[in-house]
């Protein structure tokens, strides 16, 4: 009987989502019962609808930009997210140039810093799952550099001399599918 618990206990520990907001906090699976919490104070958070999405919302702090995406059971991408996003935010916001600094992949975490327009740098976390994408950007670099700390033991920040810009993000794919086709019916 102890086997089949521990069968039971790991695919519930497995089944749990690599990320979840809820009182105030987001909070970022570790391991498969650790999480990483990080407060949110004064945000705003939009419920974004579309007709292939299940549950969608943007967040936004002084800080903090978040869009969650939960695409409906017969629903794909139109693309891969992150690519996607990577180029509707460089049209969104007018940016000419965006160079990769760094980038770490951990498990369903995709992490990035990049130099925008040659003056400054901007933090992003990409979560995936199998139906749901989170794509967070970080203007100041805390919840990144302590997030990747957390997943990776050894990881060392060394962008606290470059500038960081603040940027008001007013945008969300899910409120522009209609206009741009990021994800669509699997059916055709």
């Amino acid at each position: 009987m102890s086997f089949f618990k521990k069968i039971i206990n790991f695919i519930a520990k497995a089944s749990i989502p690599s990320f979840k907001f809820e009182n105030n906090q987001l909070y970022f699976k570790l391991r498969n019962d650790e999480f990483y919490e990080y407060e949110l104070v004064d945000y705003e958070i939009k419920t974004r609808h579309d007709s292939y999405i299940f549950e969608a919302y943007t967040l936004n702090t002084k800080d903090i930009f978040l869009e969650y995406i939960k695409v409906d059971v017969n629903t794909q991408w139109n693309g891969q997210a992150l690519s996607l996003f990577e180029g509707f935010f460089k049209e969104k916001l007018n940016i000419g140039d965006i160079e990769v600094l760094e980038k770490k992949e951990i498990g369903t975490y995709t992490f990035k810093i990049y130099k925008l327009d040659d003056s400054f740098i901007l933090h992003m976390i990409y979560i995936y799952s199998v139906s749901s994408d989170v794509i967070i950007l970080d203007t100041k670099g805390d919840l990144y550099k302590n997030l990747l700390f957390r997943l990776d033991g050894k990881y060392e920040y060394r962008f606290d001399n470059e500038e960081k810009g603040d940027i008001n993000f007013n945008i969300s794919m899910v409120k522009e599918n209609w206009l741009k086709g990021f994800f669509g019916s699997q059916d055709g």
